[in-house]
């Protein structure tokens, strides 16, 4: 396979080839993840080529027009498979480098690996309902020989890390939509939260107690041949449904990198093999010395004992020859620069402010599905299910809704006559393997927002193996402290056994 160059979405009709296309003429490429240090850089670095479209959950953001390497930005909750759908209408490529979301409610509950599948459906589906041409995705090298590994279903098993990039890449290609995914380890570039972890490091511990980890093979890959990847790959019909694997010039294993930074920072760091130090010591040490939080550094220190070492592929080839070393994207990152300047910095504190202020709650929860079964049978087994469940305390009817017999759910304490929650299934929006279901009333829940109401939903994910049973956007009404304490630890405990139910149905008998 030999790769061709990319491809605008409209030809220049410019007079001379050699000037920059218009930005009519620039094809539209959506970015999720905009703001990242790795988004940052493409937005900068391809602005003359592409029309930039960047999502972004934060409304203050989405309101302003003062970067010029975005023509608009869009509100985008990525959550919301209507929110997706509304911000990539009118695209032709897009990009996808969502590894990790930082709080989009004030109280979140779920696994990082769920959160991610979610998103990745969510994206998928809404690039193929707005017929987006490519999706190119920036995952994790994935070791040799293990690119069929799902969750904890290797004998070699992946860490839940990288096995979620891999069930992200799988994801967004299932929906109809050409995928690229690019393949890559650490990428060393000013502003990227693994190279500051490294510097960290190397800056503050006088001696390096290395465990056995520190021992395996990776091939860092520079930011700017990062950058030079994605821009060979878009629009490239070459690349469509293909994965490439992509790292520089220098593999090393993580002793010699963290030897190598710690001469171009000019210190001396002796370096003592440890090789007793536990997964969790390893963690705690590197939480402690690197600043970092554990949610971050947890799911990377699991995936240090894979080699992340690329495999040969034709993009490969095509970046080796002019690539950056290891030692000279290093230097450039040391050289005073904290990286471009991210957008969602100077917004943070004001969207923690309005997550505090709204009180809104997430939760995402894996559950097993019996084969055979869809989404539409899960919601109705949940409500005949749960009443059983918590007898004698609730009880249940379900009614008809939006001409659907059996479209609306309230759930009661016995001794009131007014429903807890009210939940009435949107059939505009369901279809058999996703069933949303609006909170349309009920004591415990505040339903005044129409912008974004809160939602109970069903979705078969995992190829029809697994359902995603999540809330979105739940506003309660007890006191913040009060519910936290009671209603959110019931809810997690009411779907987990849930999940169990489930699973005994789903065992062979």
């Amino acid at each position: 396979m030999t790769l061709s160059s990319p491809r605008p979405a409209t030809p220049p009709t410019t007079e001379s080839a050699t000037d920059a296309p218009t930005e009519r003429e620039r094809p539209t490429v959506a970015i999720a993840g905009a703001t990242g240090f790795v988004g940052t850089a493409l937005r900068h670095a391809l602005a003359d080529s592409y029309r930039f479209i960047g999502l972004t959950r934060s409304p203050t953001r989405a309101e302003r027009a003062d970067d010029p390497t975005v023509a608009e930005w869009r509100r985008c909750d990525l959550f919301s498979l209507r929110d997706v759908t509304r911000a990539l209408d009118c695209v032709d490529y897009a990009i996808y480098l969502v590894h990790s979301m930082l709080p989009s409610a004030r109280l979140t509950q779920g696994d990082f690996a769920d959160f991610d599948l979610l998103l990745a459906d969510n994206f998928a589906r809404a690039a193929e309902r707005c017929g987006v041409r490519q999706i190119v995705y920036l995952g994790g090298l994935i070791p040799d020989g293990d690119d069929q590994t799902r969750l904890g279903s290797s004998k070699y098993r992946l860490s839940k890390h990288l096995a979620s990039r891999l069930e992200v890449e799988e994801t967004l290609g299932c929906c109809g939509v050409p995928l690229t995914a690019l393949r890559a380890g650490l990428v060393v570039g000013p502003g990227g939260s693994s190279l500051r972890i490294l510097l960290r490091l190397v800056r503050r511990l006088p001696v390096m107690a290395l465990p056995r980890w520190t021992r395996t093979e990776t091939q860092p890959i520079a930011l700017a041949d990062i950058v030079r990847a994605v821009e060979l790959c878009l629009g490239d019909p070459s690349t469509y449904g293909r994965h490439f694997d992509l790292g520089g010039p220098d593999v090393m294993t993580y002793r010699s990198m963290m030897q190598r930074t710690a001469e171009l920072m000019d210190v001396r760091r002796p370096m003592l093999d440890v090789p007793f130090v536990s997964p969790g010591l390893s963690k705690a040490w590197v939480i402690l010395f690197s600043g970092s939080s554990r949610a971050l550094v947890g799911p990377l220190v699991d995936s240090l004992r894979h080699e992340m070492v690329a495999q040969p592929n034709p993009l490969l080839e095509r970046l080796l020859p002019d690539a950056v070393s290891f030692d000279a994207a290093l230097a450039t990152s040391l050289e005073g620069r904290v990286g471009l300047p991210n957008p969602r910095s100077s917004l943070r504190k004001s969207d923690d402010r309005r997550i505090r202020r709204e009180r809104r709650v997430r939760s995402v929860q894996r559950l097993p599905l019996p084969p055979g079964r869809d989404a539409a049978w899960a919601r109705r087994r949940y409500a005949r299910w749960l009443p059983r469940f918590v007898f004698p305390f609730l009880r249940a009817t379900v009614g008809p809704a939006h001409g659907v017999d059996d479209a609306r759910t309230r759930f009661y304490l016995r001794i009131l006559p007014w429903p807890l929650l009210e939940l009435t299934l949107a059939p505009d929006e369901s279809t058999p393997d996703r069933q949303i279901l609006y909170i349309t009333g009920g004591l415990l829940a505040r339903t005044t927002d129409d912008e974004r109401p809160g939602r109970l939903e069903f979705r078969v994910v995992d190829g029809g193996n697994s359902l995603i049973a999540a809330i979105h956007d739940f506003s309660p009404t007890l006191p913040w402290f009060l519910y936290s304490s009671t209603q959110a630890l019931v809810h997690l405990f009411v779907m987990k056994s849930f999940g169990r139910h489930l699973a005994r149905r789903a065992a062979p008998r």
